[in-house]
């Protein structure tokens, strides 16, 4: 039997701001928005470019909803991964598996790792020992998120038969449908570009070599939610996806002893200090740069 993929209700979205390296950002993606939510107070939590990799600061011990809105005027399907495993199934995050099925612009928040088709596990920043996957033997690719897009194949146009002089053979094969949900809750196609194996091995390299102040965060199995889903048919456009979002995430001080997130630094000028003649003893010599 043919995987089956969940659907999703309509909510309203956040736009983009990805202009700047240097400034937070709320959404990534082309095909979707895709923005991580503190469900606990309801921000949308920036998102800052780093050694070629979005991240974000998460708070230990805070419920979280991975945001995904259809920028497109067609279906889309969005396969979720957090920390490596795919939050449908538990499987170890590969693209061929289940996803939700998103309508033209549709907005959804996926909130926890799917138990059944009417609940799942809340999603839940915790220390690294305490996530779902190292608790099943997969600390590995702890502190990520990923989307993987795919477009839809277009139905094929029913055509009047006409009379051939040869049999005349179609390729009829179709790739599997993906799950799509319904929460009982509110929740130009770009080519997919292969993540640097190089870049991350690079950036990893560099976060380990500055001492962290706290444990590494990961993503917990929380308390179970209500959450109905139901199923549909989505044939992929093609194999591999056409859009992969990937979004790495700690807690705020670890990321700022990582040079991830920069604070502003304290003005090195010394306290002001009043001046009996202050437009009279400016000596005309070049001041030392700042």
């Amino acid at each position: 039997m043919k995987p089956r993929f969940f659907t999703l209700p309509a909510l309203a979205t956040l736009a983009a701001l990805l202009g700047l390296a240097h400034l937070p950002a709320q959404a990534i993606g082309h095909l979707a928005d895709v923005t991580i939510v503190d469900r606990d107070t309801g921000a949308t939590l920036p998102v800052h470019y780093a050694r070629g990799e979005y991240w974000v600061a998460g708070r230990p011990g805070a419920r979280y909803a991975i945001s995904v809105r259809n920028r497109q005027g067609e279906r889309v399907l969005a396969v979720p991964s957090v920390d490596g495993v795919n939050v449908l199934s538990g499987e170890t995050a590969a693209w061929d598996q289940r996803g939700y099925v998103f309508s033209p612009h549709e907005r959804y928040q996926i909130t926890g790792w799917r138990k059944s088709d009417s609940e799942v596990a809340a999603f839940e920043f915790s220390h690294i020992a305490n996530s779902y996957a190292a608790r099943t033997g997969r600390p590995a690719h702890v502190g990520v998120i990923g989307v993987a897009l795919f477009r839809e194949q277009p139905p094929v146009p029913v055509s009047v038969p006409t009379p051939e002089r040869y049999n005349q053979h179609r390729d009829s094969s179709q790739s599997p449908g993906r799950l799509r949900e319904e929460p009982a809750s509110p929740a130009a196609a770009a080519p997919a570009e292969a993540e640097s194996s190089a870049r991350s091995m690079a950036a990893d390299s560099a976060a380990r070599a500055i001492p962290m102040p706290a444990a590494k965060l990961g993503t917990a199995h929380g308390q179970r939610e209500t959450s109905v889903v139901s199923h549909t048919i989505f044939t992929r456009l093609q194999e591999q996806p056409n859009e992969i979002i990937s979004i790495r995430y700690d807690s705020r001080e670890n990321l700022i002893a990582a040079r991830v997130i920069r604070e502003p630094m304290a003005r090195p000028y010394p306290p002001h200090m009043p001046r009996a003649f202050p437009q009279s003893d400016n000596l005309s010599y070049v001041p030392d740069p700042r």
